[in-house]
Parts: structure tokens; sequence; C-alpha cells
């Protein structure tokens, strides 16, 4: 499963409408990055730039010029290299940057300090990111420089730098329907690692156990890198909100919380489930994890077009703190309590946020300094959780070390929402029953 080359097409169009005229975009890809001495982590593109190309080399820029009448969508990127193919693998080259990516001219990378200057001259404006890759934010200083010197020959250098992030971003931020179905795709592909991870749970095994059958299945099914890095917290270690040593054995009585998704084709799955490494919740471990999914299913309820972001966050403070005065974790009147925050001692993270191709994916959460409303198109998380840790004293001991977190990812639809990580079990039945199968 790929996004079309006419998609990517599209949305280099949209973005070049967006921009002002007798102006140009500067795309930066990722780099490879050094693991240690000569090993290298596995690459993995930039978001923005593959959002706009689909194209996965490092060392390749994309410059977009509305207009051009020689070309708007130009790619520089790595040549063709028989030797260095040997070593590392297929390049594209310029011939496929126009060929299979449709771009309408392509550089080698080598080529862009003396393409580029002459791209920029007599542009009144860039849009770029700056800040975000600092060889390159030299580079254009230099390009900029280089044209100014020439002043007297003619040139004339942009004098207007505006930040590309609002519009690509909130481009990012509404999915269509072929991201809509890569992100079902990551949904479905994570759900199913959870499932495993429950069916092969049991007292004794190793987090980094339950964590290596999760890997596993999104690899066998196109996914070799996940989204982030996997948490499996068992015991007190699931009130550690980002635990990612899993290296403890799982005991007999407690519960494991497991956060983990795929990534396919750069687009992340985001899933969190906790259950019993026995197989059967506890009194206790029953009613705070009850809680959590009251919480969960009316913060589901809620979100839908026209409801406003930090909306969907106050039912989960208002359903959980509500929980927690009843099982006396809290003492205090209901709006007292949430006035004073007393719940962060327990819930101390946001109710969710945009998933796409980044986990913590772009887009503002305000607009103009207010919540922005809830609109089609948009993918959220929803993921409330209590955690106690296993020192707090101001409550009874059959209670500490309990941290319970439930997420599923939500696109927001033209009438509600559709939750698109379902398959996974939540309700403590289907758990119990699931992992009493032989």
């Amino acid at each position: 499963m790929k996004i079309s080359q006419e998609r990517y097409s599209e949305r280099r169009e949209q973005l070049m409408a967006q921009m002002q005229p007798n102006s140009l975009a500067i795309i930066p890809s990722a780099k490879m990055l050094t693991r240690n001495n000569d090993a290298e982590y596995p690459f993995r593109q930039d978001s923005d730039f593959y959002y706009l190309t689909g194209f996965n080399e490092p060392d390749a820029v994309l410059v977009l010029l509305p207009g051009r009448k020689e070309g708007q969508a130009v790619l520089f990127c790595r040549e063709r290299d028989k030797l260095m193919e040997i070593w590392n693998g297929y390049r594209a080259g310029p011939e496929g940057a126009v060929s299979d990516y449709g771009m309408d001219q392509a550089h080698t990378i080598g080529e862009v300090d003396e393409v580029l200057p002459q791209l920029l001259d007599g542009m009144s404006r860039i849009y770029y990111s700056i800040g975000q890759d600092e060889e390159l934010d030299q580079q254009i200083r230099h390009w900029l420089n280089l044209i100014r010197s020439k002043a007297r020959q003619g040139a004339v250098a942009p004098s207007e730098l505006v930040m590309l992030d609002h519009l690509l971003h909130e481009m990012r931020l509404f999915k269509d329907e072929e991201e809509k179905q890569m992100l079902r795709s990551a949904g479905e592909i994570s759900a199913q690692g959870h499932i495993r991870a429950m069916q092969v749970c049991k007292p004794g095994v190793m987090e980094y156990q339950l964590e290596a059958e999760i890997l596993h299945h999104f690899a066998m099914n196109g996914c070799r890198q996940p989204a982030y890095s996997t948490i499996v917290g068992g015991g007190a270690n699931a009130c550690v909100l980002h635990y990612i040593e899993n290296s403890e054995p799982l005991l007999d009585g407690d519960l494991v919380l497991i956060d983990a998704g795929c990534e396919l084709e750069c687009y992340a799955g985001d899933i969190t489930r906790t259950f019993p490494v026995n197989g059967c919740f506890s009194p206790e471990q029953k009613s705070i994890y009850e809680l959590v999914l009251k919480a969960q299913k009316a913060c589901i309820d809620l979100a839908k077009p026209g409801v406003l972001w930090n909306d969907v966050h106050d039912e989960s403070v208002r359903v959980l703190t509500e929980g927690l005065i009843e099982l006396g974790l809290l003492n205090g009147d209901l709006e007292a309590e949430i006035e004073a925050g007393s719940y962060r001692d327990f819930y101390m993270h946001r109710i969710g946020h945009w998933l796409g191709m980044d986990v913590h994916d772009v887009g503002d959460y305000k607009v103009d300094g207010d919540w922005r409303p809830l609109q089609p198109g948009m993918v959220m998380t929803v993921e409330p959780g209590i955690y106690i840790a296993a020192d707090n004293d101001k409550v009874d001991a059959c209670w500490r070390g309990i941290g319970i977190r439930i997420e599923d990812d939500v696109l927001i639809t033209e009438n509600g929402c559709e939750v698109l990580t379902a398959a996974v079990p939540k309700e403590i039945e289907e758990i119990e029953r699931l992992m009493a199968a032989e």
C-alpha cells in the first residue's frame, strides 16, 4: 500500500496555490545519522519532505516555484553511482526523480550551489522552515549573500523569509482519503500486534519478550520500524509514562501496560492497552480499569465536528476526577478537586494528540488564541490514564503500583468519529476471554 504519485503532485499544487506570487519554497530531506563508528541508524525520511514527494532517499532538496514556465517542482538528489549502489542500494537519480516521482526538473545535489542561487535571483520571498537544518540554513545565507554581491549586475535577492510550517502543517492536519486508508491499515496492524502480546503473556515472561512479539508482527506485515519506542511496563513500571527499558520480568498479579504502534509508509499507529499478566483483573485493578475505560468512552463519544479540542480533555478530567472521589482516592467536592488540580497526582498528561505521519503529528491546537474545533479529516488519539505510584503514601497500599492507560486512534468524520484501532479488545471480559483461550 502506497500513496499515489498523483496525490503527491496534488499536494505540491495545493501548497503552491497558497504561496504569494514571485516566491519559492525550499524543503529538505532527512539525512543519514551515525549510530556509532561507521554504523548508521535506519533511515527515516523527513515527514514534510515525504508528504510532498514520496521520495525516500537522503540528501535531497525540493524546490517549489509556483507559475514557473520551465517547471514548478525541482528536485536536487544524489546522482546515480554504480559503485555506491553496489554498497548501499539503488538510487533514483535526477532521471528517476522526473520519470518515477513526477518532478518537472531534477539536478544532482552537487549542483545545488550553482542552480539554486539562479532560482532565487529575482524572487521576492522564500518559504522555508528555518532552524530545523542548520547546514541548510547556512547554505541559504550563503546563496543570499552571493546574490547580493551581484547587485550591480542586476541581481536581486529575496527580501522576505516566510516560515513554511504553518501552511504545510495545516495541510497535513486534514487527512485525504488515501491517508485515511493508510491510517486504518496502520491501526489494524498495530491492533493485531497488541492481540498477539495478550495471547502470549503469562507470569515470568520478560517485558522485552512481549515487545519482540509485537515488533515481529509489525515486520511480518511490512512495517519494519515502529512509529515510536515501544513501552512495555509491568507493575509499577506502568506508572512511568515513557518507560522504554522493557527489561523486567512480568509478575503474577501485576498489570502490564503496552503502548505500541507500527509505522506504515510513514503513517503511524498508536495504541495503548493495559491487561493483567495472569489474565485476571484483581478487584482494585478492575475498579481503576473500569474508570479509565469509562472516561475514554465518554471522550470518544464527544469527539465530533464542532467540539473544541480542549473540551475532550476537560471531559476526561471530569470523569476521572469523579471516579477517583467515588473510590476514595480523592476526598473533596468534584468542582473543588478539578479547580485545585488534585487529579494531576494520578492523571498528569493530556487526553491525546494529533496523529498522522508523526506519532505526535503537526497542526495547531489553538487558532488565534482559542482552542480549535474538531473538523472532519483530523485524526487524534484518545488516551486517558490513571497512575498510582508505588510510593504514593496518600492512598491505601492496595492501590499502589497500578498504572492504566487505554488509547485508541480516532478519525473525525462528518457526523462523529471512527475508531481506527477498535480491533484490539478493551472490555474486561473480552481481554480475560482472549487471554484464557488456548
